[in-house]
């Protein structure tokens, strides 16, 4: 099967670039279209035609890759810079010495490094257009309540959002896991109590506890853990769900025209959340197979098997704005429009809202003492 994850040209500003045929210039990947498309002269490229690879994503190995086994095609060298204030890695072209963090608009000195990472085997494209994107922002913006109007004006007509694929690990795993427990049963006994100077009988819930142990097998396809630090998390787990389904084997014609992040949380770290995502689903399994009214659960030993992995870019559009002295930052899911961003506060409008509420009821409570005073 042809190699699929060929490194495409790489301007200074870290995107990857496709000459045109027809005039040189570069061709952009189309959300709308998903096709490669060049603005200077409109001519248009089909992926499938442009793109000789088949077959379906491939997972690999993750003891191998903890050995540094992994084949040498599944590895590359680039060369980025890490952000000082966000922790973002971003993958630069050669001749690039400074520039802006995209997500959070800090200055960034380049590094002279170069960096050993795994190759993306699998992404989503951007099937949202930047005009759209904005217009979600802008439109979530709208509904914030007491959110600077600047703010929104300045985000509608300021510079472009910027398309970026965002690094993430995906893990696979069969598990067994054997536990010991307690399953509780509800039952009733009756009571006399005094309530109101009468005697009544009730019923109070009593538990009967039974030791109970068994085991349970679960098989996780998918696990999805962040790669990157440049982003609240919070932002991030608000744009899921991802469909995940829809991912494509890695071409880097999918990536022109934006840009693309290094992961900055190796795979071990990533496979520590994955694992304890995993224990929190294999914990409610348990639950359901103890049964009964209550469950305690004393011990589980999980046996983790056959683990494998992959990175994954996932799009998202980010716009980072700086903002009367605050940068502010906001995330759209390149799929599918959802938004998550920084909670802008006007402190003018809140102190209206509050004057306003003190003067209402001031109000009320005049009409209330003139009505009780007969008047």
């Amino acid at each position: 099967m042809p190699d699929t994850t060929s490194t495409a040209p790489i301007d200074a500003e870290g995107q990857h670039r496709f000459p045109c045929q027809s005039c040189g210039a570069d061709y952009r990947f189309d959300p709308g279209e998903s096709r490669l498309v060049c603005d200077h002269c409109g001519d248009t490229q089909s992926l499938e035609e442009g793109n000789p690879w088949q077959g379906g994503i491939r997972e690999l190995d993750f003891r191998a890759a903890l050995r540094d086994q992994l084949p040498a095609q599944e590895i590359e060298q680039s060369r980025s810079a890490t952000c000082t204030s966000c922790g973002a890695q971003i993958e630069l072209g050669p001749d690039t010495h400074a520039t802006e963090c995209p997500f959070c608009a800090s200055p960034m000195v380049i590094d002279t490094g170069r960096h050993r990472q795994i190759k993306p085997r699998a992404l989503l494209p951007f099937a949202l257009d930047e005009a759209t994107a904005r217009k979600a922002m802008t439109d979530w913006l709208g509904r914030l309540w007491f959110a600077p109007s600047g703010l929104q004006d300045y985000a509608r007509k300021g510079r472009r959002m910027q398309g970026i694929y965002v690094p993430y690990w995906t893990f696979d795993a069969n598990t067994k896991s054997a536990y010991q427990g307690e399953r509780g049963t509800v039952y009733y006994e009756t009571q006399t109590v005094v309530q109101n100077g009468k005697r009544q009988q009730v019923k109070v819930p009593r538990i009967r506890w039974q030791a109970v142990s068994g085991r349970v097998a679960r098989f996780f396809d998918d696990v999805l853990v962040l790669a990157s630090t440049a982003l609240p998390k919070r932002f991030t787990d608000g744009l899921e769900p991802w469909d995940l389904a829809a991912l494509i084997p890695y071409a880097p014609e999918y990536l022109a025209g934006f840009r693309a992040e290094g992961y900055s949380v190796d795979l071990e770290a990533g496979f520590v959340e994955a694992r304890a995502h995993m224990d929190a689903v294999i914990a409610r399994d348990v639950r359901f197979d103890i049964g009964g009214d209550r469950q305690q659960i004393h011990d589980i030993q999980t046996e983790v098997r056959a683990v494998t992995f992959k990175h994954i870019l996932l799009p998202v559009w980010l716009a980072a704005y700086k903002y009367r002295g605050q940068t502010y930052r906001f995330v759209v899911n390149g799929r599918n429009g959802r938004v998550q961003g920084e909670r802008p506060w006007s402190m003018w409008k809140i102190a209206l809202a509050v004057a306003f509420g003190a003067l209402l009821a001031g109000i009320i409570g005049y009409l209330i003492a003139l009505e009780q005073g007969g008047f």
